[in-house]
């Protein structure tokens, strides 16, 4: 029986090492070597390209809502005749008219992730009279700014166009520095 056990001992230690430590260190190096730049992760300064932030504020482009809960990733169960979500959305249209914003349906809706990087080109060009009014940038320069940033269809037939909105407030970021000058 002691022999059993010393080795079943030997067993979880060697099987330890070797899936806890030499496994994953293989796996980081190889990862390392063969994509050096997302072997990181995504995380930078401003936020993560994958995950849509949270932008305060007129001088930004904004994505679409979170969904309330800020730690929930996924849509809710709300259906189209739920008072909460027609409230929730009342809410949203009323902000964006406010700041002079005729919002698309993707601005006063949560994603069904809730967390969505992303909006339609259309979603941000709407967005240009309170930027450019808070920024001071003319509206033409930030057209052409949505312009650049606009991401096509992946392999050119899957999804829609669409606009990363870490990237291109990045992008407002390094022309607002350029404008001022």
């Amino acid at each position: 029986m002691l022999l059993q056990l010393r080795r079943s001992i030997v067993l979880v230690v060697v099987f330890g090492l070797f899936l806890g430590l030499a496994y994953p260190a293989v796996e980081v190096a190889a990862a390392n070597g063969i994509f050096p730049a997302r072997a990181s992760g995504s995380v930078t300064r401003y936020g993560s390209p994958l995950i849509g932030q949270d932008w305060k504020g007129t001088s930004w482009f904004h994505g679409r809502p979170d969904s309330d809960n800020p730690l929930a990733t996924g849509g809710t169960n709300l259906g189209p005749t739920s008072k909460q979500l027609v409230s929730f959305t009342k809410r949203m249209v009323a902000y964006w008219h406010s700041h002079g914003v005729d919002p698309t349906q993707e601005l006063v809706t949560t994603s069904g992730s809730g967390i969505d990087p992303d909006i339609s080109p259309q979603s941000a060009y709407v967005q240009i009279p309170m930027v450019s009014r808070s920024t001071h940038i003319p509206a033409k320069s930030l057209d052409n700014l949505i312009a650049s940033q606009i991401h096509g269809r992946q392999y050119g037939i899957l999804g829609e166009r669409y606009v990363n909105v870490l990237s291109l407030n990045l992008a407002l970021k390094r022309l607002e520095a350029t404008v001022q000058r």
